[in-house]
């Protein structure tokens, strides 16, 4: 009897926007288009959050940001 593992197909990343907390002992970060605000605080520490890129896989977000 011969077991093969099944083919997994690469899953595509791209340059993701994100917001990472700006305090050193913190690794919170979040993508851009999943943030509550234009400029978000961190949810576990609660200190200032800033821009940067990441490269993630890619997901669509399928609610649409009314509050702009």
């Amino acid at each position: 009897m011969h077991f093969s593992k099944k083919h997994v197909e690469p899953i595509p990343e791209e340059q993701t926007a994100i917001w990472t907390c700006s305090n050193e002992d913190c690794s919170c970060w979040m993508r851009n288009e999943f943030s509550f605000g234009d400029l978000p605080s961190c949810p576990i520490c609660h200190s200032s959050m800033t821009s940067d890129t990441k490269s993630l896989p890619v997901l669509t977000n399928g609610t649409k940001r009314s509050f702009q």
